[in-house]
């Protein structure tokens, strides 16, 4: 089965074990050596433990967290205030208490601009019950009475819509640039809009239409952090998406912020809290169909095939599909990139997820044929992955050749997602070492790394 995830941090714990050497072996050892100092000298040090610790969301008891954070030279106080794994050195937490009022969405906004473009590392932090606890309430909340500003200048229709006008061309730069090269404008852009809304003053409408607007900007904003590999970031900014969409009463934009947190865990193998999302995302738009509903679907159906249940997968698919055939032209602009090359890729990486290589690649060779040629990062996305089909499928002369295809899209769009897929793709080249052409383009690939 290909996995495009294979070299990500997906935990604050693998990010301090990278960072210092450990085998999960090495670091049960150390755990039990310090819980020894701590007055327990039977602790077991067993690397199962610490392998749980990492991968199934068990918190390790008080010993445990006590032990190893006198090892890294963290104070006790520090687990009380910041629960298990927030504690760990790897930077702050990302926040997700903020109250689902306007204030709240305004705090967010805040803290958003001004933290997460420091974001240096390339895990998750929000994970488990965290993520389903956060799409619960985001379903579960009715938007508040939105409070007029009235610190500084006007803002009217004009000064809102210039600013929402500005949002597809940075889509436009994102898809053929790559997230890394539109960051920090989108996050200028959010920085903005932010501004007007803490020393503005607006009627409610036009503070409702600004906090969509912040939405869609931090939406964007994630994604784009999350194409360039900064994983913790994205998380920030979504987080303050759905705040933003709440205080705005739109409930599809928060759909859609809920459909790519989904897609990230599915990229950092955590189906299940995929699964979560996606099913939230596919409960705000109820049972209609249309462009909206066949992106959220398909989201589903990719969650449901990295957890390998083909039936749910299907039924998703199909629901995906009905919904294209009933889009409307009044769909949200976010909404527009679902075209039928998406679709078709889409379902074309659902069958990679469940190993049935030989459908997959008919449904990407079809989405290759429909996609347009400026979606050069795109189009670099689903090459690799029909390229490592082919490979896998044992046609290793028609891999390299789908690989050269892609390799000047690769060069062109600066994003860490496609880096890794064409790090997987390397591995799958250095099987057939003995092939002068496969030796050959993986010798390419890194020079171009």
């Amino acid at each position: 089965m290909l996995t495009d995830n294979a070299h990500a941090c997906t935990h604050p714990l693998a990010f301090v074990r990278a960072q210092r050497g450990w085998s999960y072996q090495r670091l049960a050892r150390v755990v039990a050596r310090r819980a020894r100092d701590l007055g327990v000298a039977n602790m077991a040090a067993e690397r199962q433990k610490v392998w749980r610790w990492e991968h199934r969301g068990v918190v390790p008891d008080r010993v445990s967290q006590l032990a190893l954070a006198a090892e890294l030279g963290v104070p006790n106080d520090r687990l009380e205030s910041h629960p298990w794994p927030a504690w760990l050195p790897t930077g702050d937490a990302v926040r997700t208490e903020y109250p689902w009022t306007p204030g709240g969405s305004v705090t967010s906004l805040m803290d958003v601009v001004e933290d997460a473009l420091s974001d240096r590392r390339g895990f998750l932090t929000i994970t488990g019950v965290g993520v389903a606890e956060l799409a619960s309430q985001w379903l579960g909340l009715e938007p508040a009475e939105l409070s007029v500003a009235l610190a500084g200048g006007r803002v009217d229709d004009q000064i809102v819509n210039r600013i929402e006008h500005n949002i597809p061309g940075l889509r436009v730069m994102d898809e053929r640039l790559g997230g890394e090269s539109v960051r920090r404008l989108v996050d200028a852009e959010l920085g903005l809009v932010a501004d007007l809304l803490v020393r503005g003053s607006y009627t409610e409408r036009v503070g409702r239409h600004l906090h969509t607007v912040a939405a869609e900007l931090a939406r964007f904003a994630g994604w784009v952090s999350f194409d360039a590999g900064f994983h913790t970031a994205a998380q920030r900014y979504w987080t303050t998406a759905l705040h933003c969409a709440h205080s705005g009463g739109d409930r599809m934009l928060g759909a859609n912020v809920l459909k790519n947190m989904s897609l990230q865990c599915v990229d950092f193998d955590r189906p299940r809290e995929a699964v979560e999302l996606a099913e939230a995302a596919v409960a705000c738009v109820g049972s209609a169909s249309s462009r909206v509903s066949a992106m959220l679907h398909m989201r589903l159906a990719r969650a449901y095939a990295a957890t390998g249940e083909t039936s749910a997968c299907t039924q998703a698919i199909v629901r995906s599909e009905e919904g294209m055939a009933a889009a409307a032209p009044e769909e949200p602009a976010w909404a527009d990139y679902f075209d039928d090359g998406e679709f078709l890729a889409q379902v074309g990486s659902c069958y990679i997820d469940l190993g049935h290589l030989a459908q997959a690649d008919r449904w990407l060779d079809r989405s290759l044929q429909a996609l347009p040629v400026s979606r050069a990062r795109d189009r670099a996305t689903y090459l690799l992955r029909r390229a490592s089909v082919q490979i896998d499928l044992g046609n290793v002369d028609q891999g390299c050749a789908i690989t050269r295809e892609a390799m000047p899209m690769l060069e062109a769009t600066r994003s860490k997602r496609n880096a890794r897929r064409a790090d997987e793709l390397r591995r799958r080249l250095r099987r057939h070492s003995g092939d002068p052409q496969a030796r050959e383009l993986d010798q390419a690939l890194s020079r171009s790394a």
